[in-house]
């Protein structure tokens, strides 16, 4: 049915225009000549079959000769035409409108179609990448679960405990990497679907902070976590799971592109109407050649480590884009990565009960 309205409505586009420019022709047919208007509806005809459908351009073609051969080819307002030069230019106009219509539509239709082909050989380039990736991310926790479990089950009765609470461990930190991934690929279908749709409310940015933190415990403890927040940091209305996994995304990036003891600074600041975060480390940075595809799904740099599908960094662009806030990252060598997030957010500057 929608089908059926797009070309009426393309079928009127054409007519009227053709209908438009022969009426403004028609007033100035008499300083520029009908030669000069013939060359107008021509261009008209070329402009449209850039646009429309193949029949709506065969009738504007169609429409315009009629047209032309009526209303401006001496003598007028009749389909006789008397000069042999007249009859030739009709019959040259007619086929020209013609072929051009048709070789426009048939260009466009096969750029139409290497379009779909690239988007399909895109499709299934991203396809594979997931599908690689996922293959190994899957199989490394699973393995682990496994085979810890098998011991656990089916081991020597004299077990030490200290064995057993490792081997605990081992599931404990296969099962959280499995459930990363899972969110990872669950909020890339949310942005994908656009049904994300954010519920801001007052947060402490401390609270928000020291949540992912400490939540993140056992990553983060071998490395130095430094955390930077004003104590009269006022209340910042956003939507606080988001900014969660916003903040855990970048943690786990950092974690795992550093090394061990290294410094991990998160800073947080409100500034005309604005909440600024700022993750930095001490890490070997992105190479400049990366810094353009940081934010983009399945991307993962040449000198990255095992491990990751890429995309945890695009999930952090999606999730603080959809609150109407910006992340950029910087990147010198030796320096480290340094991500700053820049949130347009409602301020509230709490003011302490006076002491009577």
């Amino acid at each position: 049915m929608q089908t059926k309205q797009n070309n009426s409505g393309q079928f009127i586009s054409s007519i009227v225009s053709v209908i438009s420019v022969a009426g403004v022709g028609y007033l100035f047919s008499d300083i520029i000549g009908y030669r000069s208007v013939a060359l107008i509806l021509l261009l008209t005809v070329s402009v449209l079959a850039m646009r429309l459908s193949l029949y709506p351009v065969l009738l504007a073609a169609l429409l315009s000769a009629l047209i032309w051969d009526f209303f401006f080819i001496p003598p007028r307002f009749t389909f006789h035409v008397n000069s042999y030069e007249d009859v030739l230019m009709l019959a040259m106009y007619f086929i020209v409108a013609l072929l051009n219509g048709v070789l426009t539509s048939r260009i466009r239709f096969f750029e139409k179609m290497a379009g779909e082909k690239q988007a399909k050989t895109q499709t299934l380039e991203l396809y594979n990448t997931l599908f690689d990736a996922l293959s190994h991310e899957l199989r490394t926790p699973i393995a682990t679960i496994m085979g810890a479990s098998d011991h656990l089950l089916y081991g020597e009765q004299n077990l030490a405990e200290r064995d057993q609470k490792t081997l605990v461990r081992e599931i404990n930190k296969a099962s959280e990497r499995l459930n990363h991934l899972t969110e990872n690929l669950l909020n890339l279908s949310r942005l994908e679907s656009g049904f994300i749709q954010p519920k801001t409310d007052w947060c402490d940015m401390s609270e928000l902070v020291y949540n992912v933190v400490n939540r993140l415990e056992d990553v983060l403890h071998k490395h130095r976590v430094v955390v930077e927040i004003p104590e009269n940091m006022p209340l910042v209305k956003l939507d606080f799971g988001l900014m969660e996994q916003v903040l855990q995304n970048l943690l786990l990036n950092a974690a795992k592109h550093t090394s061990e003891g290294s410094r991990i600074v998160i800073a947080a600041q409100a500034q005309h109407q604005e909440c600024i975060i700022d993750i930095s480390d001490s890490g070997d940075g992105f190479p400049a050649a990366d810094l353009p595809h940081v934010f983009e799904k399945f991307y993962r740099s040449r000198q990255a480590g095992a491990g990751g599908v890429g995309l945890g960094l695009s999930i952090v662009k999606g999730f603080v884009e959809a609150q109407g806030g910006r992340i950029s990252v910087e990147s010198l060598p030796g320096s480290g990565a340094h991500f700053s997030i820049r949130m347009p957010v409602e301020l509230n500057y709490l003011k302490p009960e006076n002491d009577d």
